[in-house]
């Protein structure tokens, strides 16, 4: 068995990015606003380091599911979008992904719901109507190109995320 001590940093990586990426996201929409990188870390627990909840925000804004604004010599951060804006934009991703879009759309509403599929069928005419959606989607636009990932251990400050001083050295 490992160390005790590392018994928080164990748990951070049996996590996983996807699962700390949903934490990170779960916490600014329970925000009451922008909010710092310390205090979504204070949110997740004492086992995560501030670097690694850096490197989340950074890759969540660099797939633009957050935004981020300066506050003084800090940024702030909130969501880009409700969390079905986000799932929205994250099948947007998948689909714009493969080579063969009408099979995978194919697929996709073959395997629907009854009632998903009348849902979907409302929308698309809706949408042709020119009726206006019950809420506006996402911009689709690429997402900007993301530093090379040289991020070997997210829990230990090594790689990427060692560029990101903490929040009250960096006045916030």
């Amino acid at each position: 068995m490992g160390d005790l001590g590392d018994s928080g940093r164990e748990r951070a990586r049996r996590r996983g990015q996807g699962q700390l990426e949903a934490q990170v996201l779960a916490a600014l929409h329970h925000a009451p606003g922008p909010v710092t990188a310390s205090w979504v870390q204070e949110r997740l627990g004492d086992d995560l380091a501030y670097t690694t909840v850096m490197t989340i925000l950074s890759r969540l804004h660099a797939k633009q599911a957050v935004t981020r604004e300066r506050s003084g010599r800090a940024y702030v951060w909130t969501p880009a979008a409700d969390e079905a804006g986000l799932a929205a934009l994250r099948m947007r991703r998948v689909l714009d992904g493969e080579p063969d879009r009408d099979a995978v759309l194919t697929s996709f509403v073959s395997a629907l719901s009854a009632h998903d599929e009348q849902l979907l069928r409302t929308l698309l005419d809706r949408a042709t109507d020119g009726e206006p959606a019950a809420e506006p989607a996402p911009a689709t636009e690429p997402a900007p190109a993301a530093a090379p990932d040289t991020d070997t251990d997210t829990d230990t400050g090594t790689g990427t995320d060692a560029q990101y001083p903490s929040d009250e050295a960096r006045g916030g």
